[in-house]
């Protein structure tokens, strides 16, 4: 098949996914057209598309939702059937935390996914490429990580994950291919600019809260429950929680993880490596 035909098929696929967003277009639509023919009812078409945008908004601040366009929440049937799972750090790089993560993952000879934020890239671009050059993937986090990122317009979101595009290729060498939102939030406006760009958006199975909690035990408890093939499990380079010794949690909670992944016969692979 064409790259084109690819391409074509994947927008299609995505359109249909997003069930919520046809429903609100739907919505919409109709809601304008009954105005139109019956003005005395505004109040009522009114208040259905406050309803509407409420649940849209809803939907967005869950972000294992799948209702606002293609969203992995864990790998595809064929990698979980291989016994693949995708660690992947985001919010960095960090010039202190993420070199000794790299030095970790290069013990034990696994591969990870990294979601910086362009702006950090742009300012240890050094990072960036050793990351790439020991095997691991880097992806799309936003360039500027805001905490509104989900009330952003879109024009807005399209500067956010193109100059973090931008700053990532330019770094690396490799554009990413997939984005995660920050703190996994978003809202209905995402998906058409993921799609003009071609990522795909990814969350989580679970995550470990190693930015506000800073217990190893509990941490790690978090990210190895029920662990199993086709699990992407989240911690942080960046912004990482500190331990009651000061240490960063996730250079504790890293060895261990990736003992358990081993002991359970799991194969740890990017997200991209998914793919195949």
């Amino acid at each position: 098949m064409s790259r084109t035909a690819s391409s074509t098929r994947q927008a299609r696929g995505r359109w249909q996914d997003a069930s919520w967003l046809r429903a609100s277009l739907a919505w919409h639509c109709g809601a304008v057209a009954l105005t139109l023919l019956r003005p005395h009812w505004w109040p009522w078409t009114g208040s259905a598309l406050i309803a509407n945008h409420l649940v849209l908004t809803g939907l967005g601040l869950w972000p294992r939702s799948r209702a606002l366009g293609p969203n992995w929440t864990a790998l595809p049937a064929a990698a979980a059937a291989r016994g693949e799972v995708a660690i992947t750090f985001d919010d960095g790089p960090d010039p202190d935390v993420t070199p000794q993560v790299l030095s970790i993952l290069a013990q034990r000879r696994a591969r990870a996914t990294f979601f910086c934020i362009g702006e950090r890239v742009a300012q240890f671009p050094h990072i960036t490429r050793a990351c790439v050059a020991q095997g691991h993937a880097v992806e799309n986090h936003s360039y500027r990580h805001e905490h509104w990122f989900s009330l952003l317009g879109y024009g807005a979101l399209c500067s956010e994950l193109q100059r973090a595009q931008q700053d990532i290729e330019r770094a690396s060498g490799i554009a990413p291919r997939f984005f995660r939102a920050p703190a996994g939030l978003r809202n209905a406006l995402l998906e058409p600019v993921l799609e003009r760009l071609q990522l795909q958006l990814a969350s989580w199975t679970r995550r470990g809260f190693d930015t506000v909690n800073g217990d190893p035990e509990l941490v790690l408890r978090r990210l190895s429950r029920r662990l199993g093939g086709g699990d992407i499990l989240l911690l942080h380079d960046g912004h990482a929680a500190r331990t009651s010794t000061g240490a960063p949690v996730v250079l504790e909670v890293l060895p261990r993880l990736l003992e358990a992944i081993e002991r359970l016969g799991l194969r740890t692979v990017t997200l991209r490596d998914a793919l195949v």
